[in-house]
């Protein structure tokens, strides 16, 4: 079985996961925005890989452009994102993303890293106004991300990045 993994990794935390799955399968690893259609459509499995950013899974829009060449192969895709996972929000973040021709596509949630300092000054800038509408609610009516994004202060650094997200994708390839 010939693989490929595809990520696209702002911080790291997706590259770090793409590169144990690589270190696990022997399959090569490069980021979307490198990726040849006409190369990818000699893999077997594709595992794509992508960080959580306003419910969109980052890379996944070279799936949906090439889904038609690529029906035929094992698609496996994962998103990693800050907060822990909730069951309800993770869900809702597949229904945004694996509709139409993607549904059905396996998803699997991998904890990342959050780092105000590391920040671009947009996503940076976009937190801090996010964290301030969060500080006037009641600590109490916190959704799971509300109070993971309340509990790293904004000079903080959360690294829940860990090796045993990626048993449930290594199964997955079968």
């Amino acid at each position: 079985m010939k693989g490929i993994i595809l990520y696209k990794s702002k911080y790291g935390a997706t590259k770090q996961y793409a590169d144990w799955i690589a270190e696990r399968t022997g399959f090569s690893c490069i980021k979307t925005d490198d990726a040849d259609t006409k190369e990818i459509t000699g893999y077997d499995v594709i595992i794509l890989g992508g960080g959580i950013y306003a419910s969109g899974i980052a890379g996944l829009s070279f799936l949906k452009k090439n889904i038609g060449k690529l029906k035929d192969k094992k698609i496996i895709v994962f998103c990693c994102g800050a907060s822990p996972y909730e069951p309800n929000s993770y869900e809702a973040v597949v229904q945004h993303n694996l509709k139409g021709e993607l549904a059905g596509i396996p998803c699997f949630y991998c904890r990342g890293t959050f780092d105000m300092k590391e920040m671009t000054f947009k996503d940076r800038t976009l937190c801090k106004m996010l964290r301030k509408a969060v500080s006037k609610k009641n600590p109490e009516d916190y959704e799971i991300w509300e109070k993971a994004l309340m509990a790293v202060g904004e000079n903080e650094k959360g690294n829940w990045i860990d090796r045993s997200y990626i048993e449930p994708i290594i199964e997955a390839i079968g």
